[in-house]
């Protein structure tokens, strides 16, 4: 079966990671960084040496992102002004091949064990199945 395993994020705490702390996030050093990032090279790595990984990325801070919706006349409309920068969203993703939902949750736990400064929040980590094929009409 195949899965998507979610993190989610803030704006500030991509700030944070550039080392710009604020009411919500303590600023990140670089050993912070370099920790959560060896981190999640030895996740990958062991995911894909187990060969559960299909793909998985780090997503750009909600400032960079664009949105697209549409005009009264139904033209669609590009916003770059960012998407979500005041709530929370995706940050980054897995897409896994496991063999079962309790599976998928083990390797979510190793996610949620992530090194973080102190006073970092600790979002939840979704799991959420990947449906393969649609749903037939009755």
């Amino acid at each position: 079966m195949k899965f998507m395993i979610m993190l989610q994020g803030t704006q500030s705490e991509y700030d944070a990671m550039d080392g710009n702390a604020s009411a919500e996030a303590p600023a990140w050093t670089k050993d912070d960084l370099k920790a959560m990032f060896g981190f999640m090279q030895k996740l990958n790595e062991d995911l894909a040496a187990s060969g559960e990984l299909i793909e998985g990325q780090g997503l750009t801070a909600p400032s960079e992102a664009g949105v697209v919706t549409g005009e009264k006349d139904g033209r669609p409309l590009v916003s770059r002004d960012g998407y979500g920068v005041g709530q929370e969203v995706l940050v980054g993703y897995w897409l896994l091949e496991c063999e079962s939902f309790d599976r998928a949750t083990q390797i979510a736990a190793r996610v949620h064990s992530c090194p973080v400064p102190e006073g970092a929040v600790s979002h939840p980590v979704i799991v959420r199945p990947v449906q393969e094929e649609p749903p037939v009409a009755q």
